[in-house]
């Protein structure tokens, strides 16, 4: 018996399941589920770098600047949860397709 090809595993994962995963527990945990393993490394070092960047640009920030400084760092993790969970989904939907197609 032959192990599943990489398209079959992300075929048969629930594209609803990954797109929560990479909203609701952190960044990423959507493509451990269906096992893309380089998404989930784009994605950590994408979120790395954004707190990176922001600490170090808001760095002994205080007074009336530093809510409107977290605010930009939480729209921008927003932002990536966003774009992550809309293409966990949609990997799926294309795979699924492919599959059918090539029936």
């Amino acid at each position: 018996m032959t192990p599943p090809s990489r398209d079959q595993v992300l075929a048969a994962s629930a594209g609803w399941v990954g797109a929560l995963l990479n909203v609701l527990p952190g960044l990423g945990a959507g493509y451990l589920y269906q096992r893309r393993w380089k998404a989930y490394w784009i994605t950590s070092i994408l979120s790395t770098a954004w707190f990176v960047v922001g600490a170090a640009l808001g760095g002994g920030t205080s007074g009336p600047e530093a809510p409107q400084n977290q605010l930009i760092g939480l729209l921008g993790l927003v932002l990536l949860s966003g774009v992550t969970a809309s293409e966990a989904g949609l990997a799926v939907k294309r795979v699924r397709e492919q599959l059918n197609s090539d029936a």
